[in-house]
């Protein structure tokens, strides 16, 4: 739905801030369900105002129309970013940094939970619903902050989720959200429950070998034991990530809040002393290895670069008669509405197969006309509605130019200087 590039925000005096730019796709900008999705995540953002959460200092749009965010650079990794790193290593993170990482996480979703509008002092209801490793930022500083409200539901919303479309990520839904169902706070707090089992494990808690079996792992919510697992956790703590995990949402803590503390009783309990000094060394291992992987990577040729350049210029919001690029075009990255998937009529697809006997074990797919096709990957539990940049992660393809469309001089001028030259070599070849 949108991509986010690093830029500067330059004032008076010569003051320059590091910033995020956040920006709705150029193909997606004359698509209303999109752009009002943006902007529910633009009006959501700028109420949040936490420690623990990402800030966004301005929304605008160009000349255009794509509407854009300002936010907050957060200079380190996400949460993804740290977990892979750590699994390159062969390690877990351990128990009391995850601990300590979630209770930070549990501080931001209360205050987003509990936020009211501050005119008329009423609930906005918000609710994150993407509550995943990659929409938790982790700064060189230790800083924990949760990124990324474009799925968040709230009662100020301009764009309604049709009922039982699921949006989120399929490996980290609550049951009842895998079932097409209201959801509420509580469904974050079963998010959290996930993570903290996954990072105690270094294993997937929810993943089928298909999208249609990992909703359907999510909706029962069985969770093996944490102990066999890894002997560092105490029966204590499993019981808390075992209640945040609990299917009914009656069953769960009833706010992140009391998540929050529960885990703060037990690494106080055991006199584990973590700071955000310990999760800032984390992060900088992590964004050295980031810096060596980047390092590494093979250098195109300066032709390579010069061609690939021109054809990112050829890529510009609109043409000049004011038409949306072509989605096959350089740089255009499209994400169709369907990928939002419906999984309301799954459960009781699911329960007529449990009945007669019929539901396969492995390679089961949706029943026919369930969902629409969509972009989404199809296998490992994807298909996953990713939301900004961890979906459509920006590279060199990436960058649009803004603009009118110019004719590519460069590139027929690179191309005739490589003609010429594959000529001259053909001469000396025949003189010689």
């Amino acid at each position: 739905m949108a991509e986010v590039f690093r830029g500067v925000a330059e004032s008076m005096e010569g003051f320059k801030k590091n910033v995020a730019i956040k920006r709705i796709l150029p193909n997606l900008t004359k698509n209303q369900k999109f752009v009002s999705m943006f902007l529910d995540e633009a009006r959501l953002s700028l109420f949040l105002q936490h420690a623990n959460i990402v800030q966004v200092f301005d929304i605008s749009r160009t000349p255009d129309n794509a509407y854009f965010l300002v936010m907050e650079f957060v200079d380190g990794c996400n949460l993804k970013g740290l977990i892979e790193r750590q699994k390159q290593k062969n390690r877990r993170i351990e128990v009391g940094h995850t601990i300590y990482l979630m209770i930070e996480c549990c501080k931001a979703l209360h205050y987003a939970h509990s936020l009211e509008h501050p005119e008329t002092n009423e609930p906005l209801g918000i609710v994150h619903r993407d509550i995943s490793p990659p929409n938790i930022l982790l700064s060189k500083n230790g800083e924990v902050k949760l990124v990324d409200f474009g799925l968040a539901k709230a009662n100020s919303q301009i764009e309604s989720t049709d009922p039982g479309v699921v949006k989120g990520k399929f490996s980290y839904l609550s049951p009842e959200a895998a079932s097409g169902l209201p959801v509420d706070h509580r469904a974050d707090v079963f998010a959290v429950g996930i993570i903290l089992w996954e990072l105690f494990t270094g294993k997937r808690l929810f993943m089928g070998d298909t999208d249609y079996q990992t909703v359907e792992l999510v909706r029962q919510a069985k969770v093996p034991a944490l102990v066999p697992l890894n002997s560092e956790i105490e029966p204590e703590l499993e019981q808390v990530v075992r209640k945040a995990l609990s299917q009914d949402p009656e069953d769960r803590y009833q706010n992140a809040a009391d998540l929050g503390d529960a885990l703060a009783q037990f690494l106080f309990s055991r006199r584990m002393k973590v700071t955000a000094r310990d999760i800032a060394a984390l992060v900088k291992d992590t964004q050295v290895e980031m810096m060596r992987k980047r390092s590494a990577e093979p250098k195109e040729s300066l032709i390579d670069g010069l061609i690939l350049d021109e054809m990112q210029k050829m890529t510009s919001l609109v043409d000049s008669e004011g038409n949306s690029p072509d989605p096959k075009a350089v740089g255009s990255m499209s994400l169709d509405p369907s990928a939002f998937v419906d999984t309301a009529g799954w459960a009781g697809e699911m329960q007529s197969q449990a009945t007669s006997g019929r539901a396969s074990k492995k390679g089961t797919r949706p029943p026919a006309n369930k969902t629409k096709p969509g972009i989404g990957p199809t296998s490992g539990g994807g298909g996953e509605v990713e939301s900004l940049e961890h979906l459509l992660e920006p590279d060199r393809t990436g960058v649009h130019k803004m603009g009118e469309s110019k004719p590519p001089w460069a590139l027929i001028i690179v191309i005739m200087v490589l003609l010429a030259a594959g000529a001259a070599v053909a001469v000396v070849f025949m003189m010689g």
